[in-house]
């Protein structure tokens, strides 16, 4: 028997920008797409420091969390894409700031760039 897969729709993150869902729920499992520091209504903040865009892309990511009925807490992985390992010191503090004394798996990935710019992209696996 196939899993159904539902989308996960919210306005309190920002559309997707290409063909893909902003989360995808397969049974008890929550795929979130990458999120970047984008605000709900779309615009990017490219130019905020790269805390302020870390906090942002999280918070992306966790909204879409929320709409699939999921809390924080159920996170078991994320991935954060950071451009420039010197960011790693702020990536971990935001993480931290985000998830208090909940601790998932995690990578922080460095990478050369990422798309308009921006200094991290989150991407989180929930159950």
């Amino acid at each position: 028997m196939t899993t159904p897969l539902v989308a996960i729709v919210t306005d309190q993150a920002p559309r997707p920008g290409g063909h893909y869902a902003q989360g995808v729920l397969a049974g008890d499992w929550l795929f979130v797409s990458g999120q970047l520091p984008i605000a709900p209504d779309g615009t990017v903040h490219q130019m905020a420091g790269f805390a302020d865009q870390a906090d942002l892309a999280i918070a992306n990511a966790l909204a879409i969390v929320r709409a699939a009925g999921k809390t924080p807490a159920q996170v078991v992985k994320a991935t954060l894409y950071v451009v420039g390992i010197g960011n790693w010191p702020d990536a971990n503090a935001a993480f931290a700031r985000a998830f208090g004394d909940h601790r998932p798996a995690r990578a922080i990935v460095p990478v050369p760039e990422l798309h308009f710019g921006v200094g991290i992209e989150v991407e989180m696996i929930a159950c």
